[in-house]
């Protein structure tokens, strides 16, 4: 039978280098801790700016999904409740009526209602929209612009590389923050 083996004392040097790995290991931990919380706070998406945006039609037949992800909306306290809107007609309508024939949008997504001669309300019926600017362009041309073009982030995929972005002539496309998606028209901006 052997002798028991006596217990093994700490040294100094064995004390100090294993709380030096401790430290290195915490410190570790935290650093990879801050940079996740610093990444999920920096999430982005996709948006169009309305300001650059000049309703080339490649929103419309750009994006990877069947039915783009983009969509006109109107930002209401820019409209004009005009009764000849020329986002939702023919530059020369046959008649100021709600005929397909007189209407710029090719689906019929622009949504007309009489409030008080002589204003109107336009709304769009985003499940119809398929993105494609010609009511932008009208309401740009000829009335103050509350038509745009938008991202809407509970359609869109937010690919790594935006099909859309990739063509767009005037650049429009960024990343913008996730927590504030929609980049809006003022009239501040417009002055």
């Amino acid at each position: 039978m052997s002798a028991p083996e006596a217990p093994s004392v700490p040294t100094r040097r064995g004390f100090l280098g294993a709380g030096l790995r401790g430290a290195l290991l915490f410190a570790a931990g935290a650093f990879t801790t801050l940079m996740g919380r610093h990444l999920r706070a920096e999430r982005t998406v996709w948006q169009l700016d309305p300001y650059k945006c000049i309703a080339c039609t490649n929103c419309a037949t750009h994006c990877v999904l069947e039915q783009s992800a983009v969509k006109c909306v109107q930002f209401h306290p820019m409209c004009g409740y005009c009764k000849l809107c020329t986002g939702y007609f023919e530059p020369q309508p046959s008649g100021l009526n709600t005929g397909a024939e007189n209407q710029v949008c090719p689906t019929g997504a622009i949504q007309r209602r009489a409030l008080e001669d002589p204003y109107y309300e336009y709304r769009i019926d985003e499940p119809l929209c398929i993105g494609c600017g010609k009511c932008v362009v009208g309401c740009v041309l000829f009335g103050n612009g509350s038509f745009a073009l938008q991202v809407r982030h509970d359609r869109c995929l937010n690919c790594n590389e935006c099909a859309i972005a990739i063509v767009c002539p005037a650049q429009a496309f960024s990343r913008v923050p996730a927590s504030q998606p929609y980049q809006l028209k003022t009239r501040e901006h417009q002055a």
